[in-house]
């Protein structure tokens, strides 16, 4: 596993009394292509915590995307997690299950169930990693961005038997070309086939549209895109800061002119940037110091 001079790295797993809503299936096994680092058919959900030389008690769980058929797990997931161990903050790399009814009996709703198992698990464990428990933040990238607001604001959804009271919520999201409406209009197909299938219902499109069920109650959130993106439209960004905005949530949101989808840290484009305004909105909003 990727690690730095600044940071150590351990792997385990989430669910360690049966994972809920899975299906054995022994010929569906893991994927990971190294190359391009990417991994798929993920049947048993992990956290990789990355912990910080000086940690300064804040935390977040990154969500790679992928279009919920693979894992971006490297650039967006252990690279982010070196980044934000440069500012002190412990990170945990979520492989989450992937969508599929090889392994599901209900495949729309397993990555949600791994999202807030993992905030649970942190929140529980919070003097273990001397973590904060209400600075545990969410991030995610395209579709794993999706996962992250779906988190953000159905945390209380009763998708499994928890073991206790311990709350699901993030206390802060942060989403970075992010998948967010499944409605028509402004949809990414891929996503959307991938997680409620091809000839989803219009009800079931709403549920999963986060835009929808924003509250007073849903976690700040700090939203980066690109005009350019040719794979997830900027509209989904503007939808949900529209909906927080109605609600009065804290939030800020980035537009930048190039950069595509899944630039990842940044490239090139202006895009490059967005880590030093998330850097900023942290400190100004006294997540970090």
């Amino acid at each position: 596993m990727a690690t730095t001079s600044f940071s150590q790295s351990n792997e385990f797993e989430i669910w360690k009394n049966g994972i809920p809503n899975s299906i054995n299936n022994r010929d569906y096994q893991e994927i990971y292509e190294n190359e391009i680092g990417k991994i798929s058919k993920v049947t048993n959900p992990t956290l990789t915590v990355f912990i910080p030389e000086n940690p300064n008690g804040t935390s977040v769980i990154i969500c790679p995307g992928g279009g919920y058929a693979y894992l971006s797990i490297d650039k967006e997931g252990y690279k982010p997690a070196q980044w934000f161990n440069s500012l002190g903050i412990t990170a945990f790399v979520l492989k989450y299950r992937l969508p599929s009814d090889d392994i599901m009996e209900n495949k729309s709703v397993g990555p949600l169930q791994d999202a807030q198992e993992s905030v649970r698990l942190i929140r529980r464990n919070a003097s273990k990693w001397n973590l904060n428990p209400d600075k545990i933040g969410i991030i995610g990238f395209s579709a794993g961005g999706h996962l992250a607001v779906t988190l953000s604001t159905q945390y209380d959804e009763k998708t499994y038997q928890a073991q206790d009271t311990t709350s699901a919520k993030p206390n802060f999201s942060m989403l970075i070309y992010p998948v967010i409406s499944m409605t028509d209009e402004i949809v990414h197909k891929g996503s959307r086939n991938k997680l409620l299938g091809k000839n989803s219902s219009s009800e079931l499109n709403d549920k999963y549209s986060p835009e929808k069920h924003v509250t007073t109650q849903t976690p700040p959130a700090f939203l980066v895109h690109a005009l350019d993106d040719g794979g997830v439209s900027f509209e989904n960004s503007m939808v949900y800061l529209a909906a927080l905005k109605k609600h009065n949530v804290p939030a800020e949101m980035h537009i930048y002119e190039s950069g595509g989808h899944g630039f990842g840290l940044g490239n090139k484009g202006t895009s490059q940037f967005w880590t030093e305004a998330c850097l900023k909105w942290l400190q100004l909003s006294k997540i970090i110091n």
